[in-house]
Formats: C-alpha cells, sequence, structure tokens
C-alpha cells in the first residue's frame, strides 16, 4: 500500500475546482459524474477537519501580551 502524505488545504481546494469542472461538463458520462461527486465529498469532509484542527490552534495576542485560544473570546 502506498504512503500518501496529507494534502494540503489549498491542494485540497484545488483538486475540488478540478472536481468541479469535470461535473460542470455536459458531457461528462454519468458514472464518472456520480465518482467526481463522491471523490468531492470526501475532499470537503478532509477540509473541514483540516480547518478544524487549524481554529482549534489559533492564538490571539492580547493587549497585555497574553495568549488566549481564539474560541475563548467568542464566548
Amino acid at each position: 500500500m502506498e504512503d500518501k502524505k496529507e494534502m494540503t488545504l489549498e491542494e485540497n481546494f484545488e483538486k475540488l475546482e478540478e472536481l468541479i469542472q469535470v461535473l460542470a461538463d455536459a458531457d461528462v458520462p454519468l458514472e464518472e459524474a456520480f465518482q467526481a461527486y463522491g471523490e468531492g465529498m470526501t475532499i470537503l469532509k478532509r477540509c473541514n477537519d483540516q480547518i478544524d484542527r487549524v481554529e482549534k490552534k489559533v492564538m490571539v495576542l492580547n493587549g497585555d501580551g497574553t495568549l488566549e485560544e481564539l474560541e475563548d473570546l467568542e464566548a
């Protein structure tokens, strides 16, 4: 089995753009469209997971020089 590194968020967005172009083509066979759709949904979930991980790591520098997690400020 091939050991694949996780694609970056930007790489995932590029792949989604490619899949959107496939789906926008009126001449694409139905089976290929379903395959592209399924792959796109998998990539979207991966993007959401990546964004969630980044959001959990985001810290904000307060005026007094201390760091606070972003989610603590939203409450």
